[in-house]
């Protein structure tokens, strides 16, 4: 066993917790603003802006990821603006997989947000403000703690969909050992290269991971159906 895990190269794994990491945290600046936006908005624009954050889940992770290869590439406004400003470009690069991730996984954490914001009870809000506390206040102390498997599943489901995505990280980030190669890419680079031993135990880590994240979520809704029956 312990020889077979010298076998692997862990750059890979480490890469993609840390894009993880940092996608999620952006996400969640990005999603927390937009969901209580999305869960309160009586416009018309709020249905067009929550089509256009659900878009990725039903969009070929091939063409989401050729159109953030035109969008961010070199002669792109956004792209040209990158360079400009760091030196580097976008694609191909650590910093164009957390813009790719992001944008690809965001579904994944608004819409467990807004179903929480949506749930809340409006009048505990509402008696929380009368009651003289701020804006922020009202939002950390009563608003989080009553959306905590929100919080949850948003957080597991955002985290996940990070690390488990190929076809997007492919195209705009390519595979750069060390750069953009994150684990996905990097079982198919062994199989590629007919180093089955490799992908299956990368492939089982996967898995594992897979089963625990699907465990924690419906951990939380069982958590919910307890406290709903006591």
């Amino acid at each position: 066993m312990l020889q077979s895990l010298s076998i692997i190269n862990y750059g890979p794994i480490l890469l993609t917790l840390h894009l993880a990491t940092i996608s999620l945290a952006i996400m969640f600046m990005i999603s927390m603003p937009l969901a209580w936006w999305l869960a309160n908005t009586k416009s018309r624009l709020g249905r067009v802006v929550e089509t256009l954050t659900a878009l990725p889940l039903v969009l070929p992770p091939s063409v989401l990821g050729f159109y953030l290869l035109v969008f961010l590439g070199k002669g792109s406004f956004i792209g040209e603006t990158w360079t400009s400003m760091t030196g580097e470009p976008l694609v191909f690069t650590f910093s164009g997989l957390v813009i790719a991730s992001c944008i690809y996984s965001l579904p994944f954490v608004v819409q467990p947000l807004q179903a929480g914001f949506e749930a809340l009870d409006k009048r505990t809000i509402e008696a929380s403000l009368s009651l003289g506390a701020s804006s922020l206040r009202t939002f950390l102390d009563v608003m989080l703690p009553n959306m905590r498997r929100s919080l949850v599943v948003a957080s597991v489901l955002g985290f996940a969909h990070t690390v488990g995505e190929f076809g997007v990280v492919l195209m705009v980030g390519g595979n750069i050992p060390g750069e953009t190669q994150v684990i996905s890419i990097a079982i198919y680079e062994h199989v590629e290269s007919i180093e089955y031993e490799a992908a299956h135990l990368l492939s089982l880590m996967l898995l594992a991971f897979s089963f625990v994240v699907l465990l924690a979520v419906y951990g939380t809704q069982g958590v919910k159906r307890e406290s709903t029956i006591a």
